[in-house]
C-alpha cells in the first residue's frame, strides 16, 4: 500500500484525500472532527484511519451510504448525518471542522451565517479548515458556482483567530475541461485556530 492518503482512492476508486487535510493533521492532533459536505467520505475516512473521532455530514443521503459501507468494511467508526450546510445549524461542538471544496455549492447569502455557526461550534483551541474556489480580478472564476470567495474575504471572517495556513493561489480541480485538462481555478486554503 502506498501512503494512507491514497489508500481509499486506490482500494475504492474515490477521489484522493484532499492535500490540505493531509497537511493539516501535521498540526491538528486526533480529536473530535466534523467533515462538512463529505461527499463519498474521502476526508472523513482518512481522518478516522488517523485516529480522529469523525462525524461525516452531507446533504446527499446517497453519499452517507457509501461512507457507512466503507467504514464498516474497514472497521472504522464514523458517525454520519444528512445535513445541509445552508441551514447553518451545527448544534454540537467540535475540535476540528473540515470543509474542502464545498462552499462553492452553497447559497451565497447564507455564507456569513454558515461561517459564524462553524466558528461558534468550534471548541476553544480548535481548528477550521476551509478550501474553496475564488473569483478575483486577476483570476476570474469561469465555473457556474453559486459562491466564490473574493480576495482576502475568508481572512476577514477569521479575524481574531490564528491563521496557521492562509494561501490564495491557482490550483487544479479534479474535474477536466473539454480537452481533458484539469480545470484551473484560484483557491483559498485556510487552517485557522480558535483562541483558547
Amino acid at each position: 500500500m502506498s501512503s494512507q492518503a491514497e489508500y481509499f482512492h486506490e482500494k475504492y476508486g474515490m477521489t484522493k484525500t484532499h492535500s490540505a487535510v493531509v497537511d493539516a493533521i501535521q498540526t491538528v492532533a486526533p480529536c473530535k472532527a466534523l467533515d462538512l459536505g463529505c461527499g463519498q467520505g474521502r476526508n472523513a475516512l482518512y481522518l478516522s484511519l488517523k485516529g480522529f473521532d469523525v462525524t461525516a455530514s452531507d446533504y446527499n443521503p446517497g453519499g452517507m451510504g457509501t461512507v457507512e459501507a466503507i467504514a464498516q468494511e474497514e472497521g472504522l467508526k464514523i458517525r454520519t448525518q444528512v445535513y445541509d450546510m445552508n441551514e447553518a445549524a451545527i448544534d454540537e461542538n467540535y475540535d476540528f471542522m473540515v470543509a474542502t471544496v464545498v462552499f462553492m455549492f452553497l447559497q451565497a447569502n447564507r455564507v456569513p451565517e454558515i461561517i459564524a455557526n462553524m466558528q461558534a461550534q468550534t471548541n476553544p483551541g480548535g481548528y477550521n479548515l476551509i478550501v474553496s474556489a475564488m473569483h478575483t480580478a486577476d483570476h476570474p472564476c469561469h465555473m457556474p458556482f453559486s459562491f466564490t470567495f473574493k480576495e482576502n474575504e475568508l481572512r476577514e471572517y477569521y479575524q481574531g483567530w490564528e491563521l496557521l495556513t492562509y494561501q490564495e493561489e491557482v490550483g487544479a480541480m479534479h474535474a477536466r475541461d473539454a480537452q481533458g485538462n484539469p480545470i484551473q481555478l484560484k483557491f483559498v486554503t485556510m487552517l485557522a485556530k480558535k483562541p483558547a
